[in-house]
């Protein structure tokens, strides 16, 4: 079963194994310590149980928000260990180099404009500048490190989303818990409520709108050849996330926040949602077209073609294998699913003046993947894997 001229590979020996399992784990370790040390340094400023507070109140607007994000990568997951990698690095490290820098330019303000210098200077110029591009940091090092990962816009949103969304979740955490330390929960218009009703009710997008500008530009860079447009469009994407950070955090200090906010950012935002929409759309198409070459060339059953080409269809399929073959089957088949898209997405990439130097070999893995993936889930499932659905159908 080898189509479009390709060979199946041996999968990789036991040191390869390990340096994919050792060296991620290392990796989520050493960013949840910086995400530890951002919330001890926090705990230093206005006290543990503050913190507590804080972090009890920033779990909730983080978490739907998360969510959002997640079904939007719900075509083609993003691995896992990524994206916890993504919320960390925003959280953490993001958080600790943007403090940093930002006391230090407030200081320099005071200096230079006089007291209350620093703030405006902190505010408008360094915060935006520095934040914005400590979290395009982790898109642009996945784009260099990582290029496999990203096939396009969405994933681009999606890593963005993920790295402000943790970079927010830190930052509500310092200003829910001072706002706790000064007024309680309530206060006389500086508690905890006031400051939740802005920050997580009004603005939990915020963040993540600033950063999908470079995420956007990060998406659309991984589809290009050529070197000096790979580097330029991050840079053009990161100076729009600045420049909306920067208008966002002007507004709110000259008094001008619901008309920036009703005139630029909702429509920004409305226009994020359909851009998503469009290119959900855009992948589902790809992954439709791809599906009868597949059943041709014998890599799926002709049976499974209309199951895999709509969310619909393979929920029903991995229900129905659960059902009848228990929940190790199900996750078989969602992790042949998986695969099947794929090996679509890498086929996508594979056209006319869009081929780089690795895009063969990630097809050659990608067909391999998806040979491994069948087997499994055809040993788990003990019969042929869109039955079950079929059978569930007809009862």
């Amino acid at each position: 079963m080898t189509p479009f001229g390709l060979a199946s590979r041996n999968s990789q020996g036991p040191p390869a194994h390990r340096r994919q399992v050792v060296l991620p784990a290392l990796g989520l370790a050493a960013l949840a310590a910086g995400f530890l040390l951002a919330l001890g340094f926090i705990s230093s400023t206005v006290g543990g149980g503050a913190v507590l507070v804080g972090a009890m109140a920033a779990v909730l607007p983080a978490l739907p928000v998360v969510a959002v994000f997640l079904w939007v990568d719900r075509w083609e997951p993003e691995p896992p260990r990524l994206l916890l990698a993504a919320f960390l690095w925003g959280a953490g490290i993001s958080v600790l180099g943007a403090a940093t820098v930002n006391d230090s330019a407030t200081e320099f303000g005071d200096q230079v404009l006089g007291t209350g210098g620093g703030d405006l200077v902190g505010a408008v110029i360094s915060a935006p500048v520095i934040e914005e591009a400590l979290k395009g940091t982790f898109l642009v090092g996945l784009l260099w490190l990582r290029r496999r990962e990203f096939d396009g816009v969405v994933d681009g949103i999606v890593y963005a989303g993920l790295v402000a969304t943790g970079f927010a979740f830190t930052e509500n955490v310092l200003y829910f818990g001072r706002a706790f330390a000064v007024g309680g929960l309530v206060g006389d218009g500086n508690g905890v409520a006031i400051v939740f009703l802005m920050r997580g009710v009004l603005a939990p997008f915020a963040h993540p709108v600033f950063t999908a500008m470079t995420g956007i530009a990060v998406g659309l860079a991984v589809r290009r050849r050529h070197q000096a447009r790979r580097m330029l469009l991050p840079f053009l994407g990161y100076l729009a996330a600045v420049g909306l950070h920067s208008l966002w955090n002007a507004s709110a200090g000259f008094g001008f926040l619901p008309t920036f906010y009703g005139m630029i950012m909702m429509p920004i935002f409305g226009g994020l949602i359909a851009l998503v929409l469009w290119q959900r759309r855009r992948e589902q198409r790809v992954i439709a077209a791809a599906l009868p070459g597949f059943a041709s060339a014998g890599l799926i059953a002709p049976s499974e073609v209309p199951l895999l080409a709509s969310q619909a269809g393979r929920r029903g399929w991995s229900a129905a294998v659960g059902r009848q073959a228990g929940q190790t089957a199900a996750d078989a088949v969602r992790d042949y699913q998986h695969a099947v898209t794929e090996l679509a997405f890498s086929q996508d990439r594979m056209r006319p003046g869009e081929v780089g130097a690795d895009t063969g070999r990630w097809h050659h893995e990608a067909l391999d993947a998806l040979l491994a993936a069948r087997r499994r889930a055809q040993r788990a499932a003990n019969y042929p894997l869109s039955e079950a659905a079929h059978a569930d159908r007809r009862e």
